[in-house]
């Protein structure tokens, strides 16, 4: 299953999830863990990347600098809704994850996701080989895999 999805269209698909109404709201921070989750997941699952560029270890957890890029106008504040998005570019089996992604995680706060990634071995040894380090697509695949066997 090639991805033809870049990280920006993972992040449009979890930003059109959000409910405004009931408080449900995304931050950059937040977006970063998100679309982090969703690489490793599909990583363990499909043995594919979910989008190419690379995740990089940053003092705050692991985080993709071309989103980071594109959302930090908005400091720590929310990111709204996309104006407009194509469901097409998305197939059911990637859908299927990242609804669940989101369901699963979407309801903790950015620095809850943060602390957790904290924890975790892909961001922890990259972080050790100094800020900025890519993070290991098999490490975030040897960990997800045992990840989603818990879960």
């Amino acid at each position: 299953m090639a991805s033809k999805l870049s990280c920006l269209d993972v992040a449009d698909y979890f930003l059109s999830l959000t409910d405004d109404d009931a408080g449900d709201l995304i931050s950059n921070l937040k977006l970063q863990k998100l679309v982090y989750y969703a690489q490793g997941c599909h990583l363990a699952l499909y043995k594919k990347p979910l989008f190419y560029e690379p995740i990089e270890a940053w003092m705050h957890g692991p985080a993709i600098p071309k989103l980071y890029r594109k959302y930090k106008k908005y400091g720590d504040s929310f990111i709204p809704k996309p104006k407009s998005l194509s469901m097409d570019k998305y197939n059911s089996k990637v859908k299927e994850l990242l609804d669940e992604v989101y369901r699963t995680l979407g309801q903790f706060s950015a620095w809850k996701l943060r602390a957790m990634t904290h924890e975790e071995p892909p961001w922890k040894v990259a972080y050790q080989q100094g800020d900025g380090t890519p993070v290991s697509q098999q490490d975030l695949a040897d960990y997800f895999k045992a990840y989603i066997k818990e879960g």
